[in-house]
This record gives structure tokens, C-alpha cells and sequence, in this order.
């Protein structure tokens, strides 16, 4: 509970004596660059492969003759939607970036860096979490797309190279019983898990205490952490929005 108390307590701060509009702008920006273009390769690529596994998967357990093969690409949408393309993704980012984001200000924080901004009167949280944050919440959301869009893609690719469904079918079934909400809750999911990401991996990072073996140590936890964190998110966003 002491954690859980001083984590909030990091994140009241993180809009008190602010910067200017154009110090978070170029901030922003940078950040932006390295979540977005950095790890685009990354989520496309898994992506990729998970629908195609999904695909295939799916298709080895549909064994009655009376079930339509379109059914195939439908159950695979539903999973990427509402599931792999935003949690598993989450994972993957929390992984990447969040070690990275831990690391980076742990890194900071043993070489008196960040103690440095706050004698000078800067507030260090605002000053390097708070554009952390709003680059995951704007580019997280549009890794899930393409990992989505990636996913459906690498299920037509292997769908139809195997035989196991038809690409008329493929289409049809992504197509037929579409519910738009999915996608919505598709992408809430993301915004919920890129803040999550991003703060708790930050605020592991900034409260690293001692020195390089530390700085692995608190990139370690803030991977772990925000593992957890995605999952309990995942459930009881499912329970909220989509239970009945």
C-alpha cells in the first residue's frame, strides 16, 4: 500500500510547476519518435505472425463439416480485436519501451542528472515523465492498429497459402457479425495499458536508488510491474465494458 501511495503521489506532481507549451511540444516529439518509429518494426512483425498462428489454430479446431470455414477468420477478428492486438502488444511494449523508459531515468537518477534539474528549479517529474507519458497515450494507440491490421493480414497469408480457407471466405468472415464496439474497446484498452506502461515503468526508473546495478534492478520491476498491471487492467476493463 506504501507503494501504491507514493506512485500517486508521483503522479500529482506530474502537473506542478510545468514548462511551457513548446519545452513539451519538442519533448513530446522525441519521445514520439522513439515509442512510435522504434518499436513499429517490432509490433508489426509479432503481429504478423500471431494472426497467422491464430488463423492456422483456429482452423485445426473447427472439425465438424457443419461449421462455414468463414467462421475461421471471424473467431481469429475477435481474438485480435478484443485480445492479442492490444494485450499481448501491451506485453511486447511494456518489454521494450517500459525497460527502456526505467532504465533511461534510472540511468539519471545515479548520475545526479535529475538532481541537477531539481536544483536548478526544474520539476524533474513533469519535466521528463510527463512527455513520456503523452507520447505512449498518443502512438500506443496507433502500434494497435497496426498490429491489428498486420495480424488479419499475416491470417489471410496463411489461411490462404495453407488451403484451410478460401480468401472469399477470409473476407467474408472478417466482415460478417461485425460489432463496432470491439474495435473502441480494442483501442480504451490501449490508452488504459499505454498509461500504465509508461507511468509505472517511469516511476520505477525515477526512484532508483544506488548504482548501474540497480539501474537493471528497477528496469527489471518496472517490467514485472506493469505486466501485472496490464493484466488486472485487462480483466476488469472486460468485466466493466463488456460484462453482464
Amino acid at each position: 500500500m506504501t507503494e501504491i501511495g507514493k506512485y500517486f503521489l508521483f503522479l500529482g506532481h506530474l502537473l506542478t510547476n510545468r514548462e511551457s507549451f513548446k519545452t513539451y511540444y519538442n519533448l513530446v516529439m522525441e519521445e514520439c519518435v522513439s515509442i512510435g518509429l522504434g518499436s513499429v518494426f517490432l509490433v508489426a512483425l509479432v503481429a504478423t505472425f500471431m494472426g497467422a498462428v491464430t488463423t492456422v489454430q483456429t482452423a485445426y479446431n473447427m472439425v465438424s463439416d457443419l461449421i462455414p470455414d468463414y467462421v475461421i477468420s471471424q473467431v481469429a477478428r475477435e481474438m485480435i480485436v478484443l485480445e492479442l492486438a492490444p494485450t499481448i502488444i501491451a506485453v511486447i511494449f511494456a518489454g521494450k519501451v517500459g525497460s527502456a523508459m526505467a532504465s533511461g531515468l534510472g540511468t539519471m537518477r545515479i548520475t545526479e542528472q535529475i538532481d541537477a534539474l531539481e536544483v536548478m528549479g526544474i520539476n524533474s517529474i513533469s519535466y521528463l515523465v510527463l512527455p513520456k507519458i503523452i507520447a505512449s497515450l498518443v502512438m500506443y494507440p496507433v502500434l494497435v492498429i497496426i498490429a491489428g491490421v498486420c495480424a488479419m493480414v499475416g491470417g489471410y497469408l496463411a489461411g490462404t497459402l495453407t488451403g484451410v480457407i478460401t480468401p472469399n471466405d477470409y473476407i467474408y468472415g472478417l466482415r460478417s457479425g461485425y460489432n463496432e464496439f470491439t474495435v473502441i474497446f480494442a483501442l480504451i484498452k490501449s490508452v488504459v495499458f499505454a498509461f500504465l506502461v509508461s507511468s509505472i515503468s517511469s516511476y520505477k526508473g525515477y526512484n532508483t536508488q544506488g548504482g548501474a546495478l540497480e539501474v537493471g534492478v528497477s528496469s527489471t520491476k518496472a517490467v514485472t510491474s506493469s505486466v501485472i498491471a496490464i493484466l488486472v487492467s485487462d480483466y476488469l476493463l472486460a468485466q466493466l465494458l463488456l460484462g453482464k
